[in-house]
């Protein structure tokens, strides 16, 4: 007898006497203990569940196959787009089935790669991951930070790029922060917090971020602080050099809010302080570059999809730039297009933008002035991204990706407007095989939302394709097409892979964004189940064949869609989402989602955050869907007890025949750096839990 002849067996979770009173609302809250992932009866909880989970994947015959062919399209050179500092190129590799991507540098494009730094060799399982590099001006040195485990906690050291070997500098308790030199080459500015409680690390949250200048060769005690706000303990800091290298740019940020300060600090005085340009959150500031004093930024104010302004700091406007009357406060360069700017920079002496069109990218190139040059011609509907270096350089380098095109590499002559392929992976699958179109449906309140269809040609519109939704709706995060092994292992399987680009998104600028958060979060959820019940009317699949996933964000989406709609879905792949909306912002850097979802400490917001909490919502004998939650034990971005504590509850009060699994990965995080023989094992478990949750013949 298998497992899937008889009834799961689950794990008894011990219940306890939790009540807590939420602006005169009594909320239980029985699995609080396992909000402590060390404790021994935690670790026994999750022994217990994944002895469940891997028992009922091992039964699946299908598994070890999907598997294999995961490992077989996965094993094929993948490169990173080349970036160049001093007289080096830099660029990330990875020879098909290496667990972390080596990162290169040569003298010229022509020239043997020398391997800078291999990850790979830091620990035996591959859970060692190089994080945020900065290379110095003169291309000699190398601060980078590594990242054990998928913590957010990064360490910090120098590499001398000529000769490999590393300098005695050693920078701790960096987390949200990467760094940027002096042009002297003599050290680099970093954002930091205290130490924190060695136990609790994963757990704590983190409060009163400190901007500090390093000199390399001396240890971190002797760090310069440069700015801290004791009277912001939510502020946190980036600082970053002008390619000039006469300011130090610092955008002050507070949570996920979208919207910024802008100060700077003159680096050619070096007793100077830090002077506020724009110290009222009232848009997003991005620095894009300078002219001597004339700084120019790409921001939101008056402009939800995005434009170019310049402000002269010999002449500084207010400490504010909002308001009906700009006049004089800065002079707009690039207007706001119907398209959502995405990013842009200066290359040739002129700017090159990167815009959101319905979800796919252009790219427009602009004078100084603003005056419009040309567009790029990309090879489809698709993303693309890159296009950096500096202001001079007339070459860039950028990557093309679709739902069938593998991340290509191209140079582009900025002078000629030629692209040229650089480097080309070789897959083993045949693009021509597969198609895809973009859709618009209206959303629960008319609103028209857009969403991208990938199949095999031929696909037979009957109603009976396994179909995989997928969606995340919110931080202003854009979903764009971009290719995926895993996904080529779904088409092969017949399936419809489906994105929907949801509302709280950044598709179509702030106020897509805006849409869907706080009191609007809603929003998010009928758009993904509008999206879900399109695909159903349009006979692409029906409910027992329908799979709904989402990861972090995305997987309080799908954990909220489950509870909300039990019977439109056939499987739910929740991943290390925010499950438990009364307490996320207790943990970490949760605190700073609060800006994106609101307070349950704020008495107006709370009903609407509880009405739609996955946790709160769970009703005792309802049928839910086949669900297999995944996180991982010390995940320190969204903490596992969200997936925990939604598990327990979900296999209480599930009413179905349908499982109800959490997989639990070990010695893994939010999915940062995640090796990539684990990334394999879950795709693998995933797949092949939907090839038997939705009767998919395989």
């Amino acid at each position: 007898m298998t497992q899937f002849d008889r009834p799961l067996s689950y794990p008894t979770t011990r219940k306890i006497d939790q009540t807590d009173d939420y602006h005169g609302v009594k909320v239980p809250d029985p699995y609080r203990w396992l909000e402590n992932p060390d404790s021994e009866e935690t670790q026994a909880w999750v022994e217990a569940q994944n002895a469940v989970t891997f028992g009922y994947l091992n039964e699946i015959p299908a598994r070890e196959k999907i598997k294999q062919r995961l490992t077989q399209l996965w094993d094929y050179e993948k490169y990173g787009i080349p970036f160049k500092e001093g007289d080096r190129y830099f660029y990330y590799k990875n020879d098909g089935l290496q667990n972390q991507s080596v990162l290169y540098t040569l003298t010229s494009l022509d020239s043997e790669p020398k391997v800078l730094i291999d990850p790979n060799t830091l620990s035996e399982d591959g859970t060692v991951a190089l994080g945020s590099v900065a290379i110095s001006e003169d291309g000699k040195h190398m601060a980078y930070g590594l990242s054990t485990s998928g913590s957010d906690w990064q360490e910090w050291k120098v590499r001398d790029i000529e000769t490999g070997a590393d300098l005695s500098d050693h920078l701790k308790w960096v987390k949200f922060s990467g760094a940027s030199w002096t042009h002297d080459g003599k050290g680099f500015f970093y954002s930091r917090y205290d130490e924190p409680n060695e136990k609790s690390k994963h757990e704590d949250v983190n409060y009163y971020q400190k901007l500090f200048y390093h000199q390399i060769g001396t240890p971190q005690s002797e760090d310069v602080l440069i700015y801290d706000r004791p009277d912001q303990k939510e502020w946190g800091f980036s600082g970053g050099v002008t390619e000039d290298g006469k300011y130090l740019i610092v955008s002050v940020w507070q949570g996920t809010e979208t919207k910024n300060l802008i100060f700077y600090k003159d680096l050619t005085a070096p007793e100077s302080s830090v002077v506020e340009l724009i110290n009222e959150f009232e848009a997003e500031y991005s620095f894009i570059n300078n002219e001597g004093p004339l700084f120019w930024f790409q921001t939101d104010l008056n402009a939800p999809c995005g434009r170019v302004i310049a402000i002269d700091t010999n002449n500084p406007p207010p400490l504010s730039l909002a308001g009906d009357d700009s006049q004089g406060k800065f002079t707009e360069i690039i207007p706001e297009a119907a398209e959502t700017l995405q990013g842009i920079g200066i290359l040739n002496n002129q700017f090159v933008a990167s815009y959101l069109k319905d979800a796919y990218t252009q790219i427009k190139i602009f004078n100084l002035d603003g005056c419009f040059v040309r567009e790029i011609a990309l090879p489809g509907i698709g993303s693309a991204g890159g296009f950096d270096g500096k202001r001079h350089d007339t070459e860039t380098f950028y990557a093309y990706t679709s739902f069938t095109t593998p991340n290509t590499i191209y140079r582009y002559n900025m002078v000629t407007g030629e692209s040229t392929i650089y480097r080309q992976p070789n897959v083993d699958f045949n693009p021509d095989d597969y198609e895809t179109k973009q859709v618009f449906y209206p959303s629960k309140d008319g609103t028209q939302v857009p969403m991208f269809i990938t199949h095999k040609k031929g696909l037979q519109l009957d109603g009976n394709n396994p179909t995989y939704l997928y969606g995340y709706g919110g931080f202003g995060v854009s979903l764009t097409p971009s290719f995926s092994i895993s996904n080529v292992v779904w088409l092969d399987l017949g399936g419809v892979y489906a994105i929907a680009c949801l509302r709280g998104g950044g598709e179509y600028g702030e106020e897509w964004h805006q849409a869907g958060t706080k009191l609007n979060k809603q929003n998010v959820f009928d758009d993904f189940i509008a999206g879900a019940e399109w695909l159903i009317e349009n006979k692409y699949t029906k409910p027992a064949k329908l799979a709904i996933a989402g990861g972090s964000n995305g997987g309080l989406l799908v954990g909220a869609c489950m509870t909300q709609r039990p019977e439109l879905f056939g499987a739910a792949l929740p991943a290390v989402g925010v499950m438990d909306m009364l307490r996320f912002h207790k943990f970490t850097i949760g605190w700073a989602w609060t800006s994106e979802y609101g307070s349950p400490d704020n008495a107006e917001e709370f009903p609407t955050i509880y009405g739609y909490s996955p946790l709160h919502n769970l009703k005792p004998g309802t049928a839910y869907p086949a669900t297999m939650i995944t996180t991982a034990d010390h995940d320190d971005r969204v903490v596992p007890a969200h997936s925990f504590k939604f598990a327990s509850a979900l296999q209480e009060t599930h009413a179905g025949e349908k499982p109800v699994l959490i997989r639990i990965e070990t010695k893994a995080g939010h999915g940062g750096g995640k090796p990539t023989a684990k990334v394999i094992e879950e795709l693998a478990d995933e797949w092949a839990f939907l090839v038997r949750e939705l009767d998919i013949d395989a």
